[in-house]
């Protein structure tokens, strides 16, 4: 170290937070060489991420203005920002930065160096008031190494004589370069000696620390205005040591900016022209599609191929610390699902394949795939989803009947559906939570994903000859659509009264609603509210998820039950904008700012969904409204904000403008959210199509025209049902191989049945109810035979009273 450093003061700087969250453009290369991603807003650059997508290593990169006296300008805040892009669908952008003030004006154009671990950046500053000669222009850039802001230590020095900054944290290091000199040079720790607090204050730079040891820190230059003209590029490099970051810099801007952008630019066009092209007559102005698909792609990992993360932001990332590490650049297997079944309604095949092969490496050895994760597989939070078990089957089975798979990758494949198909089983229907991942319970939307899954499943058994076991897996989807009602259908209930409807489905049954013969008397945890305001009773809380039936097959768009709850939903959960509507994911939700716009902070008001808007669209095509559809396809178009991106949320409240919150305009969740993108392209292809792209032929088939039911009911110890309804098949299913002592007249006369095994690891026996009295009991009991003991206990089973279809009002 040089004993003529000068040392920063203010260690450790103040405590470190995140930047906005509403992106207006997020960027890569689609060259495996460059390993960084950028994101920008409020006209300039935010988190770039190295060495992959869920690590991000600033925080932002912005431009301070004065003329040295008493003027200050901060682009970030001080300007209007015009976003275009560089080319159509191509994640290069083009900023214009106006002054409010009017006097000056920024120009710069935004991409990765496809060669190389670097963002580029070409400005040019044009006065609009007065000559170059009357301003100072300063480069300002908050390093947040390996996703923290905190530990990270800067300093001035070179490379080979070329002046740079650097900043290193825990084995990965970025350096700031310029094309042309810099005047002056700083490092600082945030809020006290930072350059920030020096211009601001100063109007100009008065300190020139050369070292800012582990802390918060930032990194400030002054360019050279007369030698630059107002022209010049910046680069920003990275690498695992600070040399390797700058001479990955010094190289980059060794290079044409714009024959750079033209490779960039080329790669980009190449994958797109093997797109399937959105229908002229659903082409939109703004270019959504394209965009939506280049957030798609640049948000997948390259050292991980086919990992896709949720969102290059951190929701309300303004204030959030180092404690948020994951934001939404996780991975969660049911987004990618969702990503990867858009990738392929728009043709691009080779990402689809890289996300299957991807979700077969992470899957857990028992089956099911974690709640989220980073792209190495790594679990972060803890939380099991059924649907996300569920959600890899679909998929393959997907990719089979389009065309993609053929019949042996079904037969390499089966290893990895079968532990999944065996998960299902063995741990459905009840999910830990819901598809919000919230709640535990009977989810109409799991449901309907755990059962089409199942049926996927069956017919990839048939492939590799498990015949016993696809028959098991059909009976069991078989037996779970068949207690979709009895779980989560409630009737006569105050808000069915009021809304002139018999009944509907609520957005999740408590996991003991399997006991009762109708879900109405449980209460739901509500999370993310204040304490005295989070529980609720079941048939309070209804969801658009019920659509969920209809997407995946389960039940016709016409069913009477379904219409019931689309108005409930309707009453409930939409409302209207200016640019049409949008739809809340429940009443009562609290994941959104709270009323008086400050960000979610545990508790809040949950806000409307633009992602609903594309699922209510496919609803509604699939019921035959294609004209209705059409109208959501351009409100979702129109969520969307100036650089095409689509939020997570809107706000959904009267306009606060000192928090930038707009009604019908994004809020401060993530933006833009890969899954909300995802609906939108599978909507335009839906909507080609004349039919809901993703719904399974063998639900529909199964359930919609044939109309099977199923003869069973089923108890496990799992699920431990206490009633059963009359003429139905008692089944009773249990890990180990046993003996089934049972009566039906309290143990007067005995019966004994051996179970037999489903091929699955479950071993079934069944008990003929059907012909039992209704309102009968069932006591039973198990001989363990790998042991050679009594269970030591009795259960029983209540058969219901039969209640005719009149009876009940169905």
């Amino acid at each position: 170290m040089n004993s003529n450093e000068n040392f920063a003061p203010g260690w450790p700087g103040i405590q470190a937070r995140w930047t906005s969250s509403a992106k207006n453009g997020i960027g890569t290369a689609l060259s495996a060489k460059s390993h960084v991603w950028f994101t920008h807003s409020h006209g300039i650059l935010n988190e770039i991420y190295y060495p992959e997508v869920d690590r991000a290593c600033t925080r932002d990169f912005g431009l301070l203005i004065t003329d040295g006296q008493d003027f200050f300008s901060e682009e970030k805040r001080h300007t209007q920002t015009l976003i275009e892009h560089l080319t159509p669908g191509v994640p290069a952008y083009h900023l214009v930065n106006t002054c409010l003030l009017g006097r000056y004006r920024i120009e710069k154009d935004i991409i990765a160096d496809p060669d190389r671990d670097v963002v580029l950046q070409q400005i040019r500053f044009v006065p609009l008031k007065g000559s170059l000669a009357d301003y100072h222009l300063y480069v300002l850039l908050a390093p947040h190494l390996g996703n923290h802001g905190s530990g990270n230590t800067a300093w001035v020095g070179d490379r080979d004589r070329v002046p740079m900054m650097f900043a290193e944290r825990d084995g990965n290091a970025l350096a700031l370069a310029c094309s042309v000199p810099w005047i002056k040079m700083s490092v600082g720790f945030v809020g006290i000696s930072d350059g920030w607090q020096d211009v601001m204050q100063h109007k100009q730079m008065q300190w020139e620390y050369s070292r800012a040891e582990n802390g918060n820190v930032a990194i400030i230059g002054e360019i050279d205005l007369q030698i630059s003209q107002g022209v010049f590029v910046l680069a920003i490099g990275f690498g695992q040591k600070p040399a390797d970051a700058a001479e990955q810099a010094k190289i980059s801007l060794q290079q044409n900016f714009e024959t750079v952008l033209f490779k960039y630019t080329k790669e980009w066009s190449t994958w797109e022209k093997n797109l399937l092209p959105p229908p002229e007559e659903l082409k939109d102005e703004r270019g959504i599609y394209l965009h939506s698909m280049s957030v798609l792609r640049a948000s997948e990992s390259k050292l991980h191929p086919g990992a896709i993360i949720a969102s290059l932001s951190i929701p309300w990332g303004f204030s959030k610390g180092d404690n948020d590490l994951g934001g939404y650049h996780l991975v969660w297997a049911r987004d990618l699902v969702e990503t990867a079944g858009a990738l392929l309604a728009a043709g691009a095949n080779n990402e689809v394949l890289r996300v299957i092969h991807y979700l077969v490496s992470t899957q857990l050895p028992d089956g099911h795939w974690p709640q989220n994760m980073w792209i190495n597989g790594n679990q972060y939070w803890p939380g099991i989803q059924m649907d996300e078990t569920a959600f890899p089957i679909l998929l393959i089975d997907m990719a089979y009947r389009k065309g993609l798979l053929k019949l042996q990758d079904l037969k390499d494949l089966w290893p990895t559906v079968r532990k999944a198909a065996r998960y299902l089983v063995m741990n459905g229907p009840v999910t830990q939570q819901d598809r919000w991942e919230e709640d535990p319970g009977y989810s109409p939307f799991t449901l309907a994903v755990e059962i089409a899954g199942l049926l996927s499943a069956a017919d990839i058994a048939d492939v590799n000859n498990e015949f016993i076991l696809a028959k098991y897996l059909r009976e069991t989807a078989d037996f779970w659509n068949s207690s979709i009602e009895r779980w989560t259908y409630v009737q006569d209930t105050e808000l069915a009264r009021e809304n002139g409807v018999d009944g509907y489905y609520v957005r999740i049954a408590p996991p003991d609603a399997g006991d009762a013969a109708s879900p109405d008397q449980g209460f739901v945890p509500i999370k993310n509210r204040p304490p005295g305001q989070s529980n609720e009773p079941e048939t309070h809380i209804i969801s658009p998820d019920a659509l969920a039936l209809v997407r995946f097959g389960i039940r016709p768009p016409d069913d009477p039950r379904i219409r019931n709850t689309v108005k409930i939903i309707d009453a409930l959960l939409k409302i209207e904008t200016d640019h049409g509507p949008v739809w809340h994911r429940y009443n009562y939700d609290g994941y959104g700012e709270h009323e008086d716009g400050s960000p979610f902070d545990g508790t809040g008001v949950g806000r409307a969904w633009p992602l609903l808007v594309g699922e209510r669209a496919h609803y509604e095509l699939a019921a035959g409204r294609l004209i209705e559809a059409k109208k959501l396809l351009k409100a979702m178009q129109s969520f969307a904000n100036d650089g095409g991106m689509i939020p997570e949320q809107i706000w959904d409240s009267p306009d606060i403008p000192d928090r930038e919150l707009f009604f019908g305009r994004p809020s401060g969740s993530a933006m833009p959210l890969v899954w909300a993108h995802a609906e939108y392209v599978k909507l335009v292809r839906s909507l080609h199509d004349g039919s809901v792209f993703d719904t399974p032929p063998q639900t529909v088939q199964r359930y919609i025209i044939q109309k099977i039911e199923s003869p069973y009911a089923v108890w496990r110890f799992n699920h431990k049902c206490k009633h059963i309804p009359p003429n139905k098949i008692l089944r009773i299913e249990t890990l180990s191989s046993a003996i089934i002592r049972w009566s039906s007249d309290g143990w007067r006369t005995i019966q004994e049945i051996p179970t037999q095994d489903s091929g699955i690891g479950l071993h079934i026996v069944e008990i003929p109810t059907k012909t039992l009295s209704p309102e009968g009991k069932i006591l039973f009991t198990f001989y363990w035979r790998g042991t050679a003991q009594w269970e030591g206990k009795d259960y029983s089973v209540q058969i219901e009273k039969y209640v005719s279809p009149s009876d009940n009002g169905s």
